[in-house]
């Protein structure tokens, strides 16, 4: 299908990779552009927003590369007061921003554990609180917001402040969807599982001997014997953002490979 969004305009918070390669705040800005979407692609790095937008317009999208902080509620308005400029009111929230610290509560320092909140669950609640205004006077709109199947499974590593802050940004999917569901705005939440992204080889390669054996010992915990990639996601994405969703809201679905399923953790 194509036009799956066509008419919509869509921005994207952590719409830049964190190293080479597809991340799935970076595939997923893409595809919506591939539907038929105006792009605002926004990360705390203006470079890594500039090569996502550089990759739409190369492909004959409209897009627009802006850097901003979700951890700053200022940033964010600015964000949204430019995309509104630029191509009119904003129709799909995407949240893709997320941080990783290892430790249980013992080992993580507090600041870290601070960090955590502040980055997960706060920029959800910051970029909620500047679009929705927005789809409120246009009468509608769709929030994704990226969590991660951590939310309610072991994963199989000792990241505390992952696990619940995750969990937060589920029952705050519910929460949105639930209150402004006679407003027109669904929101619903994507579980990413083992998924072979950028993000893994910065934050967690570090609790294994070597980048090769994480690949392998992620692989190994799922049915099928492979990862997910970034496009996995940006697909489910994509479909929750379009009209054939229109009576899916308050969803967090898992997009794991089945994993969820199992009892597997990468050992």
């Amino acid at each position: 299908m194509v036009d799956r969004l066509k008419g919509k305009i869509a921005i994207v918070f952590g719409a830049g990779s964190s190293g080479p390669g597809w991340g799935n705040g970076k595939a997923a800005a893409v595809l919506y552009a591939r539907e038929g979407a105006c792009v605002a692609c926004i990360d705390l790095s203006e470079e890594a927003a500039r090569e996502t937008a550089d990759i739409i317009a190369g492909e004959g999208g409209k897009a627009i590369a802006v850097a901003a902080d979700v951890t700053k509620l200022a940033s964010i308005e600015a964000a949204v007061k430019q995309t509104q400029e630029v191509f009119g009111p904003i129709s799909v929230l995407h949240n893709n921003v997320g941080v990783t610290h290892m430790g249980g509560p013992v080992e993580l320092e507090e600041a870290r554990f601070a960090q955590a909140v502040d980055v997960n669950l706060g920029s959800v609640y910051r970029t909620a609180k500047a679009v929705i205004p927005q789809m409120l006077e246009a009468g509608g709109g769709a929030i994704i917001n990226i969590s991660s199947l951590a939310a309610i499974r072991w994963a199989g590593y000792a990241y505390f402040s992952y696990y619940a802050t995750k969990a937060a940004v589920n029952q705050a999917t519910v929460a949105i969807a639930i209150q402004y569901a006679a407003k027109g705005i669904r929101a619903n939440c994507i579980m990413p599982g083992m998924v072979d992204t950028p993000m893994i080889y910065n934050q967690i390669s570090s609790q294994y001997a070597s980048a090769e054996e994480m690949v392998a010992a992620r692989n190994r915990a799922l049915p099928g014997g492979k990862m997910g990639d970034a496009w996995d996601i940006a697909q489910a994405s994509l479909f929750l953002a379009s009209d054939e969703a229109k009576f899916i809201n308050g969803v967090c679905l898992p997009v794991d490979g089945g994993q969820s399923a199992t009892m597997s953790v990468p050992l």
